[in-house]
């Protein structure tokens, strides 16, 4: 089974619990390193989760994935925070960290670039806006590959 399918799949059982739980499900990934595989589930809330957070919620969904066996290999579970360098997937994810510093990239050069390191002013429709030395850009969503925060001294 394809990667993407598996972590859809893993999305679709492990959601409800952790709404139910009061926590946003931010991304899930699966992934070999190392020869060995895990199957990554980040979650978050306001002012961040913490140790219990991880732990019940990977003791609510490990009885789940054991009886629905979307994965035909062995894997090791991990359920964390998505850290200081959080991953922006969503549109609410850029108005929820509006002001912070964020990495953008894009699929193909936008504005005559890929790379763009900025503060989050928001969105605009389907548009991420970035303030990058005084000057805001305007990047539709879709063109973006990849937005990370950037940690901030």
């Amino acid at each position: 089974m394809a990667k993407p399918k598996i972590s859809r799949i893993v999305e679709e059982i492990a959601l409800p619990v952790i709404q139910e739980a009061g926590l946003e499900l931010v991304e899930v990934e699966f992934v070999k390193e190392g020869g060995r595989r895990y199957l990554r589930i980040f979650i978050d809330k306001p002012g961040g989760v913490g140790l219990e957070d991880c732990r019940k919620i990977s003791a609510a969904i490990n009885p789940l994935l054991d009886e629905k066996d979307p994965i035909p290999y062995a894997y090791t579970l991990e359920v964390s925070s998505p850290g200081v360098q959080r991953l922006l997937k969503k549109p609410a994810d850029y108005v929820r960290f509006a002001g912070r510093l964020v990495k953008v990239t894009t699929f193909a050069p936008f504005n005559g670039q890929k790379k763009f390191v900025g503060r989050i002013v928001g969105m605009r429709g389907d548009d991420v806006l970035l303030e990058i030395d005084g000057m805001e850009y305007s990047i539709p969503l879709i063109r973006i590959s990849s937005a990370r925060l950037e940690v901030e001294f």
